[in-house]
């Protein structure tokens, strides 16, 4: 086996292949999946010179067999800056065909590798629109499959770091196999926290090669060598291919050799002195010349052709390419990608041959490549990396080139934008002339930093930006750094700090301008509203609002108004709120998209108020513009927002399928950005989704719940949505105690006056359910008359809706159909109107058996079938399921008496009996050694398993199929008259 040597690219197929048996059959298995049309991540990792790269190619070889396209690249050392290299390198593969049969694909790969016009901070794409674009490609590239190797990943940069979690996280749907091969004790942590998550929810298949076996290597390796010698190679190697290929390199080229078994890989990159030695050794025999184009190759990488080695090394074209013959045959370079390119064979090589070139002479070449690059018409990222070894003190030219790959990779690769403004920043005089590019670059670094979630490391720099400003006025760059801190002060969770940093900063004799003023302004309230403290800001937004407009600043009275409007209707003041957002509306529908690039946050501020009023067409006209506008300009960190509030449109309009696809990118993309109020907001409407998408009883909306609470650090209006939202999943998963306890915790009193007044009545709705389910009827009358009140007060038909919702439950409970129906239809009559047809669908389905119970068999069908209708339209499985259940009390089907408990486990199927005699669930509770909460619990799960909603009508139900087994016990039939399921709708 020969990882080494003569191995990779397309000479890889040449040489045998020895040992590995178990993982080639394993990867042979992984490509019959992918002629089935599956796909596959497969992790291959182990020492250096383990045989990671022969054990690729192999595969590679017998995927091409198969008829498969394969795409290789590679991450090297001295590129790890260079974002999405690997990526590139890989798409380079492709053959003039596909990319004539995939336009995309031009302008993906100019993206990929930086040719061209590469996407900026003020017009890219982000960077995860980058990467769903590159998966959807990828699904469309192979034919029979496609095969997409990654190699030497522990040098990858962190753009294709995040792209490999993006594809681990949302397998490309078509037949594409992604390998990752690595060092494990190099890899990145974020890499092996992608790759072992994968392992563990069986996506990704683990592969992590030992030493090859001594029989391997002595009898098919060395099997011309007396065996006493091969042995004591191999025990000198460890059983490291690479390493003993090289000893055996050596020996049979008569060079001297010194083996010990203590020469085991350990040192520089896990690579032993030995075998750094023997590798730099077979450079000896070079002449000047090869030396020095040998050294140009490690220098250059990628960029390695005859044109760039000319440069460096000063000679004709005919000179060089007379000496690169010598040194192919020598296997020392070879050609890759159809010849276009050559490398040196093995990363550890170049590696060696990069590190022992003298270090003048090394920044030297780096300063060549650079130019010569620069001549070629490569970007400026492409020279970036170059530009960055030759520096050794500060160089305006260099400086400019670095802070314009910043500026153009801040989008889609925000860790190298920060690494290269830091080489600027370390090397940049500290003095008088160059205070003003000092603190620019910070606040640019800053914002890389934040945008790539080192939230910590933004704020500290910000700091720095607003202490070396602190004696000289109060110009714009203190205000940009005061915005952008309080910002990143909000999403570490420190909103007290925010504030006081904010009325500080207002309260400064000399103090900002007054266009400054908006901006810090804009803020306090900002920060206000998102800790549920609207009333203690109301005067100053209306300060700030009058402010702005006295100035003529258009952008800071539209975000006054939205913040203003976003205040009114969290506090339930529908009227005020209605009044500010269509000013607001009016305003942004006159102005360009360029006038509104700036305001890109305010747009979901806008689109928020809109969904609270119900105004569901003009809140999503203004979100798809503004994401338009974030993806454009690159505004990443806005995205989670507005994709968790069009899913919550997609989910009250009854979408359920998009309002879940919205809802995982969303909860995706804060993930990544590292703040866990963000992922605790985007995590409570992904459990909403789960509830409606997933059948009755399901544990994945109450799992994303629970982590919902678990990621949010701070007291604020996402810590009320995060607890909302596990209270509501506690209910869906039979546990009506946990949903109450956690609604009144965080409500504050049974009014539920610490959460937001605008949903107050839906929340309200389920503690009466949760009552309901615990026995406590006049509770639960209470909080129905409750949400009716807060309903009137709102003016919005859905909370309406939900009120009357409320109502009805309580009324089913006495056993009071024609009430119960009434008030259903009316419900659904509401949510029509205003646009809520998820709510619609279920107010219908709810209504449809009480309507037939009171004798309007036509009307309970029309209502159920256009309830079930709608929940299959719309994807909501939780509903479909409830319609399922109903169907024979709707429709009159005769209801099988020992069907009905059917479904209930013994512990259940006890506690009915219990029930049906009179016991109480104290005294339950003592006949059977449980806790009074835990019988309620078991309560509330027969309920849903047999839908009914009381313990009257779960006596009935016992009681009938009690009687049904004794007559059948007797020779008796069955009763021939139908027992009706009746049905409560314990449905949040």
């Amino acid at each position: 086996m020969d990882e080494g040597f003569g191995l990779a690219g397309e000479q890889a197929g040449r040489a045998a292949f020895v040992g590995r048996g178990d993982e080639l059959a394993r990867l042979d298995a992984v490509l019959d999946g992918l002629g089935r049309g599956e796909s596959a991540v497969v992790e291959v990792t182990g020492e250096a010179g383990i045989g990671k790269g022969r054990l690729v190619a192999e595969l590679a070889s017998r995927a091409r067999a198969r008829g498969m396209t394969v795409l290789r690249g590679r991450a090297a050392e001295y590129e790890r800056h260079s974002p999405l290299r690997p990526f590139s390198d890989a798409f380079a593969d492709l053959d003039a065909s596909t990319r004539q049969r995939l336009p995309v694909l031009a302008e993906l790969s100019s993206v990929l590798s930086g040719v061209g016009e590469v996407p900026s901070e003020g017009d890219a794409a982000g960077r995860f629109g980058l990467y769903q674009d590159t998966a959807a490609v990828l699904g469309r590239v192979g034919g029979a499959g496609l095969v997409m190797m990654l190699e030497d990943m522990h040098w990858a940069d962190p753009a294709s770091l995040e792209l490999v979690d993006h594809l681990v996280r949302h397998p490309v749907p078509a037949p594409v196999l992604l390998v990752v091969s690595h060092r494990d004790r190099q890899a990145p942590p974020s890499l092996s926290a992608t790759l072992t998550r994968g392992v563990d929810d069986g996506t990704v298949l683990r592969l992590a090669l030992g030493p090859l076996s001594e029989r391997d290597c002595v009898e098919t390796l060395a099997g011309d060598l007396p065996p006493s010698v091969a042995a004591g190679f191999y025990e000198a190697s460890n059983g490291n291919p690479l390493y003993f290929l090289a000893l055996l390199k050596a020996h049979r080229e008569t060079r001297p050799i010194s083996v010990s078994p203590s020469a085991v890989p350990g040192g520089r990159d896990g690579l032993s002195a030995g075998l750094g030695a023997l590798l730099l050794d077979e450079l000896a025999p070079l002449s000047p010349l090869e030396r020095r184009i040998v050294e140009a190759a490690a220098v250059l990488g990628d960029h390695t052709t005859t044109t760039t080695l000319c440069s460096l090394t000063d000679c004709g074209s005919q000179t060089v390419i007379e000496a690169l013959s010598g040194l192919i045959r020598r296997d020392v370079i070879r050609r890759e990608h159809g010849g276009r390119r050559l490398v040196l064979r093995h990363p550890l090589v170049r590696a060696l041959v990069h590190e022992a070139i003298d270090p003048w002479r090394r920044e030297e070449l780096h300063r060549r490549a650079a130019g010569a690059l620069a001549v070629a018409g490569a970007s400026v990222m492409e020279q970036a990396h170059h530009v960055e070894q030759s520096l050794s003190g500060w160089d305006q030219q260099a400086a400019d080139i670095l802070v314009a790959a910043a500026r153009q990779s801040a989008a889609t690769a925000p860790a190298t934008s920060a690494h290269w403004l830091g080489v600027v920043l370390r090397l940049l005089p500290d003095d008088p002339e160059h205070a003003s590019m000092q603190g620019e670059l910070t606040l640019l670094r800053a914002r890389a930093l934040a945008v790539s979630g080192r939230l910590k490391e933004s704020r500290d720099l910000l700091h720095q930006v607003m202490d070396g400003t602190d004696g000289s006025g109060y110009d714009d760059l203190r205000t940009s750094a005061v915005t952008f801190c309080v910002r990143v002060e909000r999403k570490l969770g420190r909103h007290p700090e925010a504030q006081a940093l904010l009325r500080r900063e207002l309260a400064r004799r000399p103090g900002p301008t007054p266009l400054g003023t908006v901006r810090l302004g804009l803020e306090l309230c900002s920060c206000a509203i998102a800790a549920a403290r609207f009333p203690e800001v109301r005067a100053d937004i209306a300060e700030v609002l009058r402010t702005a407009r006295s100035l003529g600043d258009e952008i800071g009275e539209v975000a006054a108004l939205t913040l203003f409007a976003l205040g009114e209707v969290y506090e339930g003041e529908t009227a005020a709120a209605r009044a500010l957002a269509r000013s607001a509306a009016e305003l942004v529908d006159a102005m360009t998209d360029n006038g509104l690039a700036e305001l890109a946050e305010y747009l979901c501020v806008l689109g928020w108020t809109e969904m609270f009023l119900q105004h569901h067409k003009e809140a999503e006209r203004h979100l798809d513009r503004g994401l338009e506008i974030i993806r454009r300009t690159g505004q990443v960190y806005l995205m989670p927002h507005f994709l968790t509030v069009r899913a919550h449109i997609h989910l009250d309009t009854c979408r359920i399928t998009t309002a879940l696809e919205l809802a995982e990118e969303s909860a995706e993309i804060a993930r990544s950005l590292d703040c866990g109020d963000l992922l605790a907001f985007t995590l409570a409407f992904k459990a909403h989704v789960l509830l409606q998408a997933r059948p009755a009883g399901s544990p994945d909306a109450l799992s994303v719940a629970e982590e919902a609470v678990a990621a949010c650090n701070s007291d604020t209006w996402w810590a009320d949505l995060a607890a909302c939202a596990l209270a509501h999943a506690a209910f869906d998963s039979g546990d009506p105690h946990r949903a109450m306890d956690t609604l009144l915790g965080r409500g504050g009193d049974d009014e539920l006056r610490h959460l937001q007044a605008t949903v107050r009545p839906g929340h309200l709705e389920l503690l009466v359910n949760a009552a309901l389910a615990t026995g406590r009827p006049e509770d639960a009358a209470d909080w129905a008359e409750r949400a009716c009140k807060e309903a009137d007060q709102l003016g919005l038909p859905a909370q309406r809706a939900a009120a009357l919702s409320s109502l009805a439950q309580v009324a089913a409970h006495h056993g009071d159909s024609a009430e119960a129906g009434r008030l259903f239809a009316e419900a659904a009559e509401l949510s029509a109107r205003s646009g809520a047809t998820l709510r619609e669908a279920q107010c219908l389905l709810l209504a449809a058996p009480h309507r037939r119970a009171t004798g309007d068999a036509a009307d309970a069908a029309a209502k159920w079938h256009r309830g079930h209708h709608l929940a299959v339209e719309g994807g909501a499985h939780l509903l479909v399921g409830v319609a399922e259940r109903i169907r024979p009390a709707v429709f009159g089907a005769l209801v099988e008496p020992a069907d009905e408990l059917a479904a209930l486990t013994g512990r259940e199927r006890e506690i009915a009996d219990l029930v049906a005699e009179g016991l109480s669930s104290r005294a339950i509770a003592d006949r059977l050694y449980l806790s009074p909460r835990t019988v309620e619990s078991h309560i509330a799960r027969i309920y849903r398993k047999t839908g009914v909603s009381s313990r009257a009508a779960l006596a009935s139900v016992v009681t009938r199929c009690r009687t049904a087994r004794q007559r059948s016990d007797t020779g008796h039939p069955a009763n021939d008259r139908a027992s009706y399921v009746s049905w409560g709708g314990h449905l949040k």
